[in-house]
């Protein structure tokens, strides 16, 4: 599956725990995120992760085009409850992952109910409607 990662600044360090956590799930997908992001993330981790520009400079209207595509089965968006006017927009994004049926985690319990189910096989909806 195709994941796309986004974290606002105050929840950078919490995503790149969560990913350190669950290296060995993320492993086995294809992964892209915004450019700060992505980047302290494999750092972090050594996951092979294609980063967009960062989020301030387009990143995240980057993965929202993807979304559009359907070229994102699932979205990690940590984001700040309070977030700097410098961030990017969250609500046209989620807006397209609702109209595209993309699952979409804002905070990490959701993300962890999201990648046990990924784990598990139980998003993988997407496959059963290409082979009808």
């Amino acid at each position: 599956m195709n994941i796309a990662l986004i974290a606002h600044d105050a929840k950078k360090e919490l995503l790149t725990q969560f990913c350190i956590a669950y290296c060995g799930i993320l492993t086995r997908h294809t992964i892209c995120a915004t450019g700060t992001t992505g980047k302290m993330i494999a750092e972090a981790t050594g996951l092979e992760i294609q980063r967009f520009l960062a989020g301030s400079q387009g990143g995240d209207q980057q993965i929202a085009s993807r979304i559009s595509c359907n070229e994102i089965d699932l979205l990690i968006f940590f984001r700040d409850p309070l977030p700097k006017a410098t961030e990017p927009s969250d609500s046209k994004m989620f807006r397209l992952c609702d109209v595209h049926n993309i699952p979409f985690a804002t905070n990490i319990a959701t993300a962890e109910a999201l990648i046990h189910s990924l784990n598990r096989g139980d998003l993988d909806w997407r496959e059963l409607i290409k082979d009808e």
